[in-house]
């Protein structure tokens, strides 16, 4: 939850529109990185689930066994050898999907710092652009 905030009672700054526009841009992507980190989460328990079935299937002693793997709603059987490729694919596209996310939250965070130097060089201690810790 960000918290925008302007002091009233202090010196009175003229907040114009572009000012305006730095400060809803601020808040739009506060709340996009933070969706974006929320989503990085969860691909990453899904990657440490993948992991965790591969580790259970190298535990496999039977090399002649189907294992189920889920594909959409249907499990289609396979090799233990065909399973541990695709959780291994698996594994790798959320690898890079976690990557990319993670990229883009930083150059989120870069226009973020940029935007608040920009106002709080104009408003000083008159706005706060601080993420409320709630």
């Amino acid at each position: 939850e960000l918290k925008c905030t302007m002091k009233k009672h202090a010196e009175d700054v003229n907040v114009t529109f572009e000012d305006q526009q730095k400060i809803n841009k601020f808040a739009r992507n506060t709340n996009r990185m933070s969706e974006l980190k929320d989503e990085i989460e969860a691909k990453k328990k899904s990657l440490q689930n993948l992991e965790d079935a591969s580790d259970d299937l190298m535990m496999c002693e039977d090399d002649a066994l189907l294992i189920p793997y889920q594909i959409g709603d249907v499990f289609i059987s396979h090799s233990q050898e065909e399973t541990q490729e695709m959780l291994e694919a698996a594994k790798e596209a959320l690898q890079d999907e976690i990557k990319a996310l993670e990229g883009r939250v930083s150059s989120i965070q870069g226009l973020l710092g940029d935007l608040k130097v920009q106002l709080y060089a104009k408003f000083g201690n008159n706005i706060n652009l601080e993420a409320d810790e709630s």
